[in-house]
């Protein structure tokens, strides 16, 4: 059995750039995002104990990890800026077009996309985030708190506003 140190080293490990990345969603100044990460840990220390394990323990990370992010932002979560970076592997999933990748590496195309996403109410931008991170929609309910179904017509409705934004509502249903 592994001791506290070695499994909270081993689970940092293992999550140590997928906690960067969420940072990076919810703070574009680099000093904060290291000072998010650095509470990250400090809550993941101190939940280690907690884990139950009756969810995967990367759905715990995210949990703790979109929790502290909130948290840390404080009373500014309008304000917040949710900050995707343009090579994200899972962004596409946003849109159903196949040749939204190629449009999308147009500067005027993914500046009006960032400026979208940061036009989102906090739990969308959540759910987003989440997303873009390629959980599963039954993951999604479990970090956020609600249910799968309330994921997946959340999710849809701000994929429709987003497609009909950017596309100035051209778009196929």
């Amino acid at each position: 059995m592994q001791n506290k140190e070695d499994r909270f080293n081993e689970i940092v490990s293992e999550n140590s750039k997928r906690i960067q990345r969420i940072c990076r969603y919810y703070n574009p100044n680099f000093e904060d995002q290291k000072d998010m990460y650095q509470e990250i840990l400090v809550n993941i220390w101190k939940s280690l104990d907690n884990f139950r394990g009756n969810s995967s323990i990367n759905t715990w990370i995210y949990r703790i990890a979109v929790n502290t992010a909130l948290t840390y932002t404080g009373k500014a979560f309008k304000q917040m800026k949710l900050m995707v970076d343009v090579d994200t592997q899972n962004l596409s999933s946003l849109f159903y077009e196949e040749n939204f990748e190629s449009k999308l590496k147009e500067e005027k195309q993914f500046n009006l996309l960032q400026t979208e996403l940061n036009l989102l109410s906090v739990i969308d931008k959540a759910l987003i985030s989440l997303m873009i991170e390629g959980l599963s929609m039954r993951e999604i309910a479990d970090v956020i708190g609600i249910t799968e179904p309330n994921v997946k017509v959340k999710i849809h409705r701000i994929k429709e506003t987003l497609k009909t934004k950017l596309t100035g509502g051209n778009h196929e249903k």
